[in-house]
C-alpha cells in the first residue's frame, strides 16, 4: 500500500517510493529507495516536507511509527473488491525489488531504454529549436532508467548506447555519458547528491548543440575552420539554455560549459587548467571523448573501445589521470564488443566482464587468424581457464573486415 507521510514521520527501514516537492531540490540523484539512518537524516535536511512510502515493503517497527503523520490522501491503494485483486497483485509486484537479471537479459532491456531515450532527448532538442527552451524536469523518468540500468549492470547501457548511427548520434550520445558518468562515479566513492550531478549532467551536457546551425552539426565530411569556431561556441550556448531552463546546480552547469576543457589548458571554451575543473567537469572530459571516438559519426566509423582506451592513456594533458585509470576499472581493459586475439590464435569479441580480473573478461571466439576461416561459435570465460587460454592482443576489426560486429554480442 502506497501512503503520503510528513518526512518527520519517518523511520528507517521504510522503502520510499517518490518524493514530493521540487526534484531539482532535493539531494537523490534516485527517487525510490529504502531508508537508513544516513538517507534519513539527508532527507530531513533536504527540505522535502512528503513523501510516498510503500509500507508494504522494507522493515520498519510498524503501524504507530506512521500514526501522527499519513496524509488521509492514500496515491495508490490495492483495496478494490474480489474481482480487481488480479490487478492490485500486478501493481504491487512491480514495486518490489528484483533481483539483478543476467547480463543478456540487461542488453535486451538496455536497447529498450536506449529507444525511448533516443525519442526522449531528439523531443527535448526539438523543443528548444522551436524556441521554447529546456524543461530539464522532464527528463528524470529517463534518468531514473539510466542509473536503474547501471545499477544492475555498470556497463550494459554504455555498450549499446555507443552502438549509434549517424542520425541518432547527437541524441543517444547524451544518454551514453550520462550512463558513463554514473558509472565511473560509482567506481570512485561519489555521493548520492553526486551521482545525480552526474546523471543530469552527462545527460544535459551537449545541449548547446541545439542551438547549432543543422548544416554544420551533420556535416558529413571535415569542418572548415569557421564551421568549427561554431561548433566550439556550443558549451557557451548549453549553459545559457540550461539557466534559462532553471537548472541551478553547479556542478551540472559546469560539466556543460567546460566539458572540453584539458588538463593542460588547451581546451575551449575558456581554456581552464586542470586545478580550475571540479571532479565532475573532469569525468565528463573523459566520458564524453570516449562515447564519441568509440561512436559513428557522420565524418567517420568509431574506433575499437579497447583500442579508443589505449590512445586516449596516450594522449599527454588532457585527462585526469587517476579518473581516467578508474573509468578503466569500471569499463573494463577490454570493454564489451573488443575485438581480441587469443593465445590460440583464435579471434573473439568480449561479451562480459568478469567482475574478479580486468585481464579475463568472458568472450565468444568465431574466427581462426591462422587459417582464416569462421569456426562455430564458442564462448570462453578466461578467468577459469587458468591461463590455458589468454588475450595476447587488440585487433581492428577494419583490418580483418569484420563489419557489425555487435551482432555476436548484442542479444
Amino acid at each position: 500500500m502506497l501512503k503520503t507521510l510528513d518526512v518527520a514521520a519517518l523511520r528507517p527501514g521504510m522503502h520510499v517510493q517518490k518524493l514530493l516537492g521540487p526534484w531539482m531540490q532535493h539531494p537523490f540523484w534516485r527517487t525510490s529507495f529504502v531508508l537508513d539512518e544516513e538517507r534519513l537524516a539527508q532527507l530531513q535536511d533536504s527540505g522535502v516536507e512528503q513523501v510516498v512510502v510503500d509500507l508494504s515493503l522494507g522493515a520498519w517497527d510498524g503501524e504507530d511509527a506512521i500514526a501522527d503523520g499519513v496524509s488521509p490522501v492514500i496515491d495508490t491503494v490495492a483495496t478494490r473488491a474480489e474481482d480487481d485483486a488480479p490487478a492490485a497483485a500486478d501493481r504491487r509486484r512491480t514495486l518490489v525489488p528484483e533481483a539483478a537479471p543476467d547480463f543478456a537479459s540487461e542488453l535486451a532491456r538496455a536497447r529498450r531504454i536506449c529507444g525511448e531515450a533516443r525519442d526522449a532527448v531528439e523531443a527535448m532538442f526539438r523543443e528548444v529549436r522551436m524556441g521554447r527552451g529546456v524543461d530539464p524536469g522532464h527528463v528524470l523518468p529517463l534518468i531514473e532508467e539510466i542509473t536503474g540500468s547501471v545499477d544492475r549492470h555498470p556497463t550494459a547501457l554504455v555498450s549499446v548506447a555507443r552502438l549509434k548511427d549517424a542520425d541518432s548520434y547527437t541524441y543517444l550520445h547524451s544518454v551514453a555519458v550520462s550512463a558513463l558518468m554514473v558509472m565511473l562515479g560509482r567506481e570512485i566513492g561519489l555521493s548520492d547528491a553526486d551521482l545525480r550531478e552526474a546523471a543530469l549532467g552527462g545527460l544535459l551536457h551537449d545541449m548547446g548543440k541545439a542551438a547549432m546551425p543543422l548544416d554544420v552539426l551533420n556535416k558529413p565530411g571535415k569542418l572548415t575552420d569557421d564551421e568549427f569556431d561554431v561548433i566550439r561556441q556550443h558549451p557557451v550556448h548549453g549553459e545559457r539554455l540550461l539557466r534559462e531552463g532553471g537548472v541551478t546546480q553547479a556542478g551540472v552547469l559546469h560539466i556543460t560549459r567546460h566539458h572540453h576543457e584539458r588538463m593542460d589548458g588547451t581546451g575551449y571554451p575558456n581554456r581552464l587548467p586542470g586545478d580550475a575543473l571540479p571532479v565532475l567537469t573532469r569525468m565528463g572530459a573523459i566520458c564524453d571523448v570516449y562515447d564519441a571516438i568509440t561512436s559513428n559519426r557522420p565524418y567517420k566509423a568509431g574506433w575499437d573501445p579497447g583500442e579508443s582506451l589505449r590512445r586516449m592513456a596516450s594522449w599527454q594533458g588532457h585527462f585526469d589521470t587517476d579518473l581516467l585509470k578508474a573509468f578503466v576499472r569500471s569499463l573494463g581493459i577490454y570493454p564489451v564488443g573488443t575485438l581480441v586475439r587469443l593465445s590460440s590464435e583464435r579471434l573473439a569479441v568480449v561479451v562480459e566482464q568478469n567482475p574478479g580480473t580486468l585481464l579475463a573478461p568472458r568472450v565468444r571466439a568465431f574466427y581462426s587468424a591462422k587459417s582464416r576461416t569462421h569456426l562455430l561459435l564458442t564462448d570462453i570465460d578466461l578467468a577459469a581457464t587458468d591461463g590455458r587460454e589468454r588475450i595476447v592482443g587488440i585487433e581492428s576489426p577494419e583490418k580483418w573486415g569484420f563489419r557489425q560486429l555487435e551482432k555476436l554480442w548484442l542479444p
